[in-house]
């Protein structure tokens, strides 16, 4: 399959623009990545990741960010183009998700952005990994939009769905239109025990319908539902996915012990790093867009695209457009 993004943006300046198409994702290489998950020991976390090239102390490394409700398998076939490429590829579960763990039950299962941006950091440092280039999408653009802005050193490129997501808190309870309520019906049903106990009762069945209405045109298979769902039955899953939402909306105060981070982000740094954003144009919780809007956050090098024919879950519908997106930043700022 040839290469979607042209090589003629490398090194451009000035945000730029342009739709993009896919013909039929290429044959999955599975469902699930093997067995030979790792797991690395963090100050808060025992984190549970993939990497295709353990021994590699010389590659470029980039490290990769799921989604709610998601796992690692969303970039079962992102990782072998990559590969492919010479990169060395990790792929990290969020807290609450997989085989990530809390090394004590007193810490609060918060899924603040500093806390999730942080996390991935204290992976590098325990890895041993000084620079890598963060790519995500839905929840992993939060993580990798604060991971960037906030450790500019640690980062060479990065990608990201929907360009930039730190929240201002100051700005939660902004006066939203109304058309923005019944496509983020879900923040709200979160807040309640209701929402709580929902999810508890039936992840894969809320994975299923977030799916279908956040990525209307994907048709996915049962076995990467099933293969996501693994990962849904973390023990701190549930309160993870909906303290997401709760801290976005300030009914959650977060942990303490991110407390300075959280007021850095407060201000929405902006990313110095070179960086490739996209935007889905059957995405629906956020529409796609020029770019333009989110300039303003972006102080180095930037290439915008609009993905067509693609719904949220970017890694999975259009797997080699991710890629690309990878190998085009590593471009912009040199691997």
């Amino acid at each position: 399959m040839p290469r979607l993004f042209s090589r003629t943006f490398v090194g451009l300046l000035a945000l730029c623009s342009l739709s993009l198409t896919t013909s039929a994702t290429p044959t999955p290489t599975g469902t699930s990545f093997p067995s030979t998950i790792h797991h690395a020991k963090t100050p808060t976390l025992s984190i549970e990741y993939f990497d295709s090239d353990p021994n590699n102390t010389t590659a470029p490394v980039a490290i990769l960010i799921h989604g709610f409700p998601y796992s690692i398998d969303t970039y079962i076939d992102v990782v072998p183009g990559l590969v492919d490429e010479g990169y060395r590829v990790i792929v990290p579960s969020l807290r609450g998700f997989g085989g990530t763990t809390f090394h004590s039950p007193s810490t609060p299962r918060s899924a603040e952005q500093a806390a999730l941006g942080k996390d991935v950091i204290d992976l590098m440092d325990a890895l041993h990994i000084e620079k890598a280039i963060f790519a995500g999408y839905d929840w992993g653009t939060v993580v990798v939009n604060v991971a960037a802005a906030l450790w500019p050193h640690r980062c060479t490129g990065m990608v990201a769905a929907n360009s930039y997501l730190i929240q201002n808190r100051a700005t939660a309870w902004s006066v939203a239109p109304a058309a923005s309520f019944p496509v983020k019906w879900y923040y709200y049903v979160f807040l309640t025990p209701f929402g709580y106990s929902s999810l508890a009762n039936d992840t894969k069945g809320w994975a299923e319908i977030l799916w279908s209405r956040n990525s209307p045109n994907w048709t996915f298979t049962e076995a990467t539902l099933d293969a996501a769902a693994q990962a849904l039955r973390n023990a701190d899953y549930v309160d993870i996915a909906t303290d997401f939402y709760r801290n976005r909306l300030l009914y959650s105060k977060g942990d303490p012990s991110y407390a300075d981070l959280a007021v850095q982000l407060d201000s929405q740094p902006v990313i110095s790093v070179p960086a490739v954003t996209l935007d889905p144009d059957q995405a629906v919780v956020f529409a796609a867009t020029d770019g333009m809007a989110t300039a303003k956050f972006f102080t180095g090098k930037r290439v915008h695209h609009v993905v067509k024919g693609c719904g949220e879950a970017i890694p999975l519908e259009r797997p080699r457009v991710f890629v690309d997106a990878i190998l085009e930043v590593a471009g912009l700022g040199g691997k």
